[in-house]
């Protein structure tokens, strides 16, 4: 009996090592095959409408895929926030959406039209900060993500009218395109001066970005 046990298990090992090794490499030619897209499609990282944070000058671009109503994008903004503030000549980010889950193309609008009154971070952080109220995923409270956003100081009536402006329509499906073209399946998808992390994870992401910072500063 024991001995069957013991090569139950160690089959089941064997099982589990095999699948664990064909994860990795498929995770691997995925990411290869997103390395190509992203280095032949460089024009679709960046675009002139994209929210930059940090200066326009900086030798080394984090592009985010991002979600509003995406949980681990809530949890990086912080992270990223720590990487600007490290790096505060160096280093920008630049916001792309990434609007995969129900409701979230309504709340990217909302983040656009906050940009003609001079409130977008201020309503970014705040809706973020708000997410577990308004976020379900399967059935979001907008109406609470606009609220979050007056009581952040901004006119929920001009901000409402400013939405309807075909341009940040027009914003959004760019990014949508991109994003695609891209093969952008997940958020956040990161990208610092086009590379693609070689694993997915804070640290990883300041890894790459140290990198980079280093290389600009030979």
């Amino acid at each position: 009996m024991n001995a069957k046990r013991i090569t139950v298990v160690g089959l089941l090992a064997i099982v589990a090592l095999f699948f664990y090794l064909g994860m990795n490499a498929y995770q691997k030619r995925v990411q290869t095959a997103q390395d190509v897209q992203v280095k032949a499609e460089q024009a679709r990282l960046v675009r002139m409408h994209s929210p930059v944070f940090g200066p326009q000058g900086a030798p080394v671009t984090i592009v985010e895929f991002f979600d509003p109503a995406c949980e681990t994008c809530r949890a990086f903004y912080p992270i990223v926030k720590d990487l600007l503030a490290k790096y505060p000549t160096d280093v920008k980010l630049v916001i792309r959406y990434a609007p995969f889950h129900q409701g979230s193309d309504q709340v990217v609008k909302l983040l656009e039209a906050s940009k003609s009154q001079g409130k977008y971070q201020t309503v970014l952080e705040a809706v973020l900060a708000a997410q577990p109220t308004w976020a379900d995923h399967g059935q979001p409270n907008i109406d609470m993500a606009f609220q979050v956003a007056e009581q952040a100081g901004l006119d929920l009536a001009k901000a409402k009218q400013d939405i309807e402006n075909p341009g940040i329509q027009a914003r959004l499906q760019q990014d949508v395109e991109d994003l695609t073209a891209l093969q952008v399946t997940k958020t956040p998808t990161f990208f610092v001066n086009g590379r693609s992390l070689p694993s997915f994870g804070p640290d990883q992401l300041a890894a790459l970005v140290a990198e980079e910072v280093n290389k600009v500063k030979k």
